[in-house]
C-alpha cells in the first residue's frame, strides 16, 4: 500500500532542471539560520496538522500538507515582521514569500523552497521509498499475480489514459501556457510533459486508507478485499515502469521548448524514446532480480561484519544511498534504487530491526518532506475559477478511471458487478502518491501552479471519498464473486480476551516477537488499529488488537498453529509473572521493611492531598472486604464528585488485594486501587478499634510481621490521568514509619487530631 508512494517520490529526486531558488544575497551562516528555523516551524507545523487530520478520522498526509499551505512563502510564511530588527533579515517573511511574490509579478519562475530544504525533502523521499521496499510483500504479489495483474494494468492504462487525454484537450481551453497543444498532432500532444505528469499522477493508487476500511469490516481476507491489496502491489510496480518510461519520454524531448521544436522540424523520435525507456526497465528489472537474489548475502554481510542493530540499519540505509544513486546516473529516479534496495531486504531477517532503527528518522523527515509540498500551494491559484472547474472534471474522470478500468478486468475474473464495484473503489485513493509527482512536475517547472491546485484538489476529493463510497458498498451482504465456492479452508477468527488492554499489548508483543523468531515474516498493516500480517511460505494469517481482544484470521489448518504459538506466550508470560514476583515475596519484603531507615524529606507537597481524606477513628469491620467496602462508601459520600462509581473502586481495590496484600508491619496497611471513574486522588484513614469483647479486629487482614491491622490508609487514583500517587504513598509510609508515627497517628481520638498528625509530619 504505502509502496505505490514509488511511484511518485522518484520524480521529486529525478533528474529534472529544477528552476533556480532565488540568490537574496545571503550569506552562508544566515542561510543556515533560516533553514533551522524553517524546519522548526515546519516540524511542529507538520506534527499538529497531521494530529488534527487523524482526530476528524483522516490521513496524517492532509494535515501535513494542510499545515504547509498555511506556513508557506505564499501564507503566513511571505509575511514580513520586525523590519526594524535583526538587520530586517525577516522583512519578507521566514519563508522570503513577499520576495518571491514580487519576482512572480515580474514573470520570474522558480522553486519555493531553498535548495537545503529542497534536499532535506530529496533525502526523507528516499527513506520513505527505501521503508516502503522493506513493507512489500513479494508473495502475495505472487500468489495473486493474475488477477492481481489484470485489476492493476487495468488501473494504471485507463487512468494514465483518461488523465493524458484530459490534459491534452482541456489544457488550452482553460489556460493559455499550454495553449500549443491545440497545433500539436495528438501522438505528439500526449507526449508532452504536463500531460504526462498528469496522466502518472492519476495512475497512483494509496490503499493505506483502504486496508483500514477492509480491516474494521473483516474484509481483508475476502475476495474483494485480497484482490484489492494484489493489485495495489501491481499498481506500484507498473507505477515504477510508467515513471521510467515518462523519465525517458520527457529525456528524449529534451524538455517542453526541445519537444517544440522537434514537432516543427518532423515529429518525435519514438525510436529513441523506446530505446530509453526500454533501457529504463531493463535496469529496474535487472537490479530488483540481482537485489532479491543478492538478499541474503548482504544481510549475512551485514550481521558478520556489524553486530549493532542500529549500525546494521545504518549500513543498510547506505546501500541504498549508493542505489539510488546509480539509479539517478542510469537516468531513472534516485527513490527508485531505494525501493528496489527496501524490496530486496524485505524478506531476509533484517527487515525488522532496520525498520525499527530507522522509524525515528522517518518520523522526523517524512512530515517535513509533505509539508514542504504544501508550501509549493499557492492558494490563489488553487482557489481560481479555471482550477475549480477543470479540476473538478480531472478529479471525476480519475474516480472513474479508477473504478472502470479496475471493475471490468475483476468482472473477468469472476467478480459479479457488486464484486467489481468494490474492488474499483478501493484502488480510488491517491493519498501521498499524486501529491508527491504534483510536487515534481512543479519543482521541475513542468506544471503551473494552478495545474499543481488541480493535483491537489484530485488527492484531497479522492482521499476523503474513498472511504465512505468503500463501506457503503460493503454493507450489503451479498457475495462479490459471480460464483461463490465453499472451502473447507475458508478463513475463520479465532477471538482471545484477555483481562485488560495492558495485558493484551504485551501479549500482542510477545506474539509478534515469536512468530518472527520462527521466521515467519510480520508486516505492520495498522499501526494505528494494531494490524498485522503474518505469513511463511503457504501460511499466511492476520492478527489484530482491539482493546483488550487479540483476533486471528486464519484458516483450520493454520489455527494449530496459532494455539501453538498462544500455549507457547502463554507459558513464556507465566514464566516471567514468577520471575517478577520472585524479589518480592513476602520473606523478602518483611527483611527489606525491617533493615529499611527512614526515608529523607522530599515531595512534601502531595501531603495536601491528605487534608482532603476522610479520617475515621474508632473504625470497626469484621473482615478486609467490609472494611474495604466501608471506607469507599464513606470517601464517596464526603466527595461524590471524586467517586462516581462506588462499587467499581471497591472491585479494583480488591483486584489489587487478590494480586498482593497490602498490609505491611506494625499493623499497618495501605490498600489501594485504579479505576477510571475516580477523579484524581482520594482516600480514607481509618485508626481501627480492637478493643472491647467483640473486638474491631480484622481477622483476614494480614500483615508481614503476623500484627493486628491499627492503621488503614486506603487510596483511590485514576488508571489513565497522571497522579502523583506514588509520591503521595511514599508519604504517608514515611509519615507512619518515622518517629513512631503509626503509634502516634493511632493514639488519635478525632478527625481533627489526624489531620494535624499529617499537616505536621516529616
Amino acid at each position: 500500500m504505502v509502496v505505490a508512494v514509488l511511484a511518485a517520490t522518484g520524480l521529486y529526486a529525478s533528474h529534472a532542471e529544477t528552476p533556480p531558488y532565488p540568490n537574496f544575497g545571503l550569506p552562508r551562516t544566515e542561510e543556515m539560520m533560516f533553514l533551522v528555523l524553517q524546519i522548526g516551524i515546519i516540524i511542529f507545523a507538520a506534527k499538529v496538522g497531521g494530529a488534527l487530520a487523524s482526530m476528524m478520522k483522516l490521513p496524517s498526509i492532509l494535515g501535513e500538507l494542510a499545515a504547509g499551505i498555511v506556513i508557506g512563502p505564499w501564507a503566513l510564511g511571505g509575511i514580513g515582521f520586525c523590519p526594524d530588527m535583526f538587520n530586517g533579515l525577516f522583512k519578507d517573511g521566514l519563508f522570503h514569500g513577499a520576495a518571491l511574490r514580487e519576482m512572480a509579478a515580474h514573470g520570474h519562475t522558480f522553486d519555493a523552497t531553498s535548495p537545503a530544504l529542497y534536499g532535506i525533502a530529496t533525502l526523507a523521499s528516499i527513506i520513505l521509498l527505501f521503508l516502503s521496499g522493506l513493507e512489500t510483500n513479494l508473495k502475495m504479489f505472487l500468489k495473486y499475480s493474475f488477477v492481481g495483474s489484470m485489476v492493476g494494468v487495468g488501473g494504471v492504462l485507463v487512468s494514465f489514459a483518461f488523465g493524458d487525454l484530459c490534459a491534452v484537450w482541456l489544457l488550452p481551453q482553460f489556460f493559455e501556457t499550454f495553449a500549443d497543444l491545440k497545433s500539436m498532432p495528438l501522438a505528439q500532444a500526449i507526449t508532452q510533459a504536463a500531460p504526462l505528469y498528469m496522466g502518472i499522477m492519476s495512475t497512483a493508487t494509496s490503499v493505506g486508507i483502504t486496508a483500514r476500511i477492509l480491516s474494521e469490516k473483516k474484509k481483508m481476507d475476502s475476495e474483494e478485499g485480497t484482490t484489492i491489496m494484489a493489485g495495489a502491489v501491481i499498481d506500484d510496480v507498473l507505477g515504477l515502469i510508467v515513471l521510467a518510461i515518462g523519465n525517458g519520454i520527457i529525456a528524449a524531448n529534451v524538455g517542453v521548448k526541445a519537444a517544440a521544436e522537434g514537432a516543427a522540424a518532423g515529429g518525435m523520435d519514438w525510436g529513441n524514446i523506446g530505446l530509453v525507456a526500454l533501457k529504463a526497465f531493463g535496469v529496474w528489472l535487472g537490479a530488483t532480480a540481482i537485489g532479491v537474489l543478492a538478499a541474503r548475502y548482504i544481510a549475512k554481510f551485514l550481521k558478520r561484519c556489524f553486530k549493532s542493530p542500529v549500525v546494521i540499519a545504518t549500513m543498510a540505509f547506505g546501500l541504498a544511498l549508493v542505489l539510488a544513486g546509480f539509479f539517478e546516473m542510469m537516468g531513472l529516479a534516485m527513490i527508485i534504487g531505494a525501493y528496489v534496495m527496501g524490496l530486496a531486504l524485505s524478506r531476509t531477517d533484517l527487515k525488522h530491526p532496520i525498520t525499527e532503527m530507522l522509524t525515528p528518522v522517518y518520523t522526523f523527515l517524512v512530515p517535513v518532506f509533505f509539508c514542504a509540498m504544501g508550501m509549493m500551494v499557492d492558494m490563489s491559484a488553487l482557489c481560481s475559477k479555471p482550477v475549480l472547474i477543470f479540476g473538478g472534471i480531472y478529479t471525476v474522470l480519475a474516480v472513474l478511471a479508477k473504478v472502470l478500468g479496475c471493475m471490468i478486468p475483476s468482472m473477468c475474473c469472476g467478480f459479479n458487478f457488486l464484486g467489481g464495484l468494490r474492488i474499483g473503489a478501493g484502488m480510488v485513493p491517491r493519498g501521498e502518491v499524486a501529491l508527491i509527482i504534483a510536487g515534481i512536475g512543479l519543482s521541475a517547472g513542468y506544471l503551473t501552479q494552478e495545474i499543481f491546485g488541480i493535483g491537489i484538489l484530485m488527492t484531497l476529493v479522492t482521499t476523503v471519498v474513498a472511504p465512505p463510497a468503500l463501506v457503503g458498498l460493503f454493507a450489503p451482504k451479498a457475495k462479490g464473486v459471480r460464483h461463490p465456492k465453499p472451502s473447507k479452508d475458508g478463513s475463520r477468527e479465532v477471538m482471545f480476551a484477555l483481562a485488560n488492554d495492558d495485558m493484551a499489548e504485551l501479549v500482542m508483543a510477545k506474539i509478534l516477537m515469536e512468530f518472527r523468531n520462527e521466521g515467519f515474516f510480520v508486516t505492520c498493516l495498522s499501526q494505528e488499529d494494531q494490524i498485522w500480517e503474518i505469513a511463511l511460505d503457504d501460511i499466511e494469517l492476520s492478527i489484530r488488537r482491539h482493546g483488550y481482544k487479540i483476533r486471528f484470521t486464519c484458516t483450520p489448518a493454520e489455527e494449530a498453529i496459532v494455539m501453538t504459538a498462544w500455549m507457547e506466550v502463554a507459558s513464556q508470560m507465566n514464566d516471567l509473572a514468577r520471575a517478577i514476583a520472585k524479589p518480592i515475596r513476602k520473606e523478602d519484603i518483611e527483611q527489606m521493611i525491617t533493615n529499611t531507615e527512614a526515608a529523607k524529606r522530599g515531595h512534601e507537597g502531595v501531603g495536601r492531598y491528605l487534608q482532603g481524606f476522610v479520617m475515621l477513628p474508632g473504625f470497626k469491620a469484621a473482615s478486609k472486604q467490609e472494611a474495604v467496602e466501608k471506607m469507599v462508601a464513606e470517601i464517596a459520600k464526603a466527595s461524590p464528585h471524586h467517586v462516581t462509581d462506588a462499587a467499581a473502586a471497591v472491585a479494583a481495590v480488591l483486584r489489587r488485594e487478590e494480586s498482593m496484600p497490602t498490609g505491611l508491619d506494625h499493623g499497618i496497611a495501605v490498600p489501594h486501587g485504579r479505576d477510571a471513574s475516580v477523579r484524581g486522588i482520594a482516600g480514607a484513614v481509618a485508626i481501627v478499634d480492637n478493643s472491647g469483647t467483640a473486638g474491631g479486629c480484622i481477622p483476614d487482614y494480614e500483615t508481614i510481621d503476623k500484627s493486628q491491622v491499627q492503621i488503614i490508609v486506603l487510596t483511590l487514583a485514576n488508571d489513565q490521568a497522571q497522579t502523583p500517587y506514588l509520591q503521595l504513598m511514599s508519604f504517608i509510609s514515611r509519615a507512619l514509619r518515622a518517629d513512631n508515627g503509626a503509634e502516634r497517628l493511632a493514639a488519635c481520638k478525632s478527625p481533627d487530631e489526624m489531620r494535624r498528625f499529617f499537616r505536621h509530619a516529616k
